[in-house]
């Protein structure tokens, strides 16, 4: 398909309404427990929808540079909030929809959003943060939900059943270096860092991906991951925008309804994080398990001990890489390199492993890996409202990434774990504090020091959640486990809670994790995990 150098996604899908109107480019999976079945999206629906939209902002009072919320999980409305977005000139900021308390409040205040959209699933959490954030005015609901207390509601079935806006909506966007979306992190070692990205980046990245991951004009991408994250929103959505490949998209992802999705849609390449693998690979064996159109899996996190067997199980090709919303890529082609790789540094970029000082290290020495552009240096890094933490994150010309590597003498990349501490998991880094502080609202516990594992899955510096706790009185460990998951986000909540008679300190009051670790390995009978499960 012909593009002429769209700026934002809004010029991209009004060029393909004009030259492939009725393809059939998206198509939502319900999970088959969301009301419904499949919702299809064609190029003209997502451009008149898109439209639609961006009339509606524009009447409730939405202007270039505003800033909108999405809690949303994968629905079309979505994408189409992301054309009617790059319309009005607004920036986005992506939300995983299970995100409550501080956390989210902090997100929506340091933002600056006016308004958010959001469905039944996520309006508690934003009524419970709206309080804390003053800007926030107004919400847009995908359902029938009724709208938090305080704030303004929209059904945004209204705006899509007017008529197409006349005259038509011109994009607001002029300049590709125009603030397209601002995409937090996990915040690791303190609050969440909003990381601005331009229309540029997620252009250049929906046209570059056919070559870094080998799509084929005929493939049919699926994922199951949230578009609020960027290995969704940058690998499938807008790959697959850009080169009309017909993408599946799920509501969420589920692991026993991988394969019949993909089975049941012709999918021949879908995406995963390490911590998925092991799931996906813990499913009982069946005799049909080879038996499906899936030919590639990119992946990022597959654990060694299951890279060979999960290929051969399921007869896909795996093709391993390692990269972050700031930028920095390694690659690791299907049939190259070690198992266990995360790749080489990726074509137009240049990589090296350094200490603490600066230093490089020898090969196989564990340290942070930087990157930087092959014909020059690393273009700047912006967080919102954070110039100190921009400034330290591109250094004279190399892109910091944080994270610690070893690389061979061959330039084979081996992920180790994040600089700093924090807990990897499913691709995430999540902040012990925002587990610490809602489990210290438990009316039985004393004390609390949030921790990583290993994950038991094996997946490279991948963890899962400890959370050693004192409790007061005689605790009943399945209870906390519960009570922990109704409140915190799926990821966030602790796979283990470890009973301790005080959490080891220094003399300054920092716990010890070193202590817990080998307390955790040597008393099996303080360690609980959630009885009865479903997978």
């Amino acid at each position: 398909m012909t593009i002429t150098n769209p700026i934002s996604i809004a010029d991209l899908i009004a060029q393909k309404a004009r030259t492939h109107p009725d393809l059939d480019v998206l198509t939502f999976e319900s999970n088959g427990d969301c009301g419904g079945g499949d919702e299809i999206r064609t190029y003209r629906q997502l451009w008149e929808n898109g439209r639609k939209i961006a009339a509606g902002l524009r009447t409730i009072g939405v202007r270039p540079g505003m800033r909108i919320a999405l809690l949303l999980q994968n629905h079309p409305e979505f994408v189409e909030m992301m054309v009617a977005a790059a319309l009005v000139g607004a920036v986005l900021v992506p939300i995983d929809p299970r995100t409550r308390g501080q956390k989210l409040a902090f997100m929506l205040r340091d933002s600056g959003c006016s308004g958010a959209v959001c469905a039944a699933y996520s309006s508690e959490g934003l009524a419970e943060a709206a309080h804390e954030c003053p800007d926030l005015g107004w919400v847009a609901m995908v359902d029938a939900a009724m709208a938090p207390a305080g704030l303004k509601g929209f059904p945004l079935a209204d705006w899509l059943a007017a008529p197409l806006p006349d005259p038509p909506i011109e994009s607001a966007v002029t300049d590709p270096a125009q603030a397209m979306e601002l995409m937090y992190t996990s915040g690791t070692t303190g609050d969440p860092k909003g990381i601005v990205i331009p229309h540029a980046r997620f252009m250049a990245v929906a046209a570059g991906n056919a070559a870094i991951f080998g799509f084929r004009a005929d493939d049919r991408p699926y994922t199951g991951l949230s578009l609020t994250h960027g290995n969704a929103q940058f690998i499938t959505l807008g790959t697959s925008l850009w080169m009309g490949l017909r993408a599946v998209i799920s509501r969420r992802f589920t692991k026993s309804r991988l394969w019949p999705i993909v089975r049941a849609h012709g999918c021949t390449v879908f995406n995963l994080l390490g911590g998925m693998v092991t799931a996906i690979y813990s499913e009982p064996e069946r005799g049909d398990d080879a038996y499906n159109p899936v030919r590639r899996v990119i992946s990022a996190g597959m654990p060694a001990a299951l890279w060979e067997q999960f290929a051969r199980r399921f007869d896909v090709e795996i093709f391993e890489f390692f990269g972050a919303m700031e930028g920095g890529m390694t690659t690791h082609p299907v049939g190259e390199g070690p198992i266990g790789s995360c790749g080489r540094v990726a074509p137009g970029q240049v990589a090296k492993v350094i200490d603490e000082q600066g230093n490089d290290v020898p090969p196989g020495t564990p340290g942070e890996i930087v990157f930087r552009l092959a014909d020059g240096p690393w273009p700047p890094v912006q967080y919102h409202n954070q110039p100190e933490a921009s400034a330290r994150k591109v250094v004279d010309g190399w892109l910091h990434s944080g994270d610690i590597v070893t690389m061979d003498a061959d330039g084979w990349v081996f992920f180790q774990y994040r600089k700093g501490g924090g807990i990897r998991r499913n691709g995430d880094f999540i902040n012990p504090a925002f587990v610490e502080r809602a489990l210290a609202e438990h009316p039985a516990i004393d004390d609390v020091f949030v921790y990583g594992v290993p994950a038991a899955g094996g997946a490279p510096g991948e963890k899962d959640v400890v959370a050693a706790i004192v409790p007061k009185g005689d605790p009943d460990p399945q209870a906390i486990l519960r009570w922990a998951r109704k409140r915190l986000e799926a990821n966030m909540a602790p796979t283990y809670v470890q009973i301790v008679t005080e959490i080891p300190k220094t003399a300054s009051e920092k716990p010890q994790e070193r202590f817990l670790l080998q307390m955790f390995a040597d008393d099996a009978s303080s360690v609980h995990t959630l009885q009865g499960e479903q997978a």
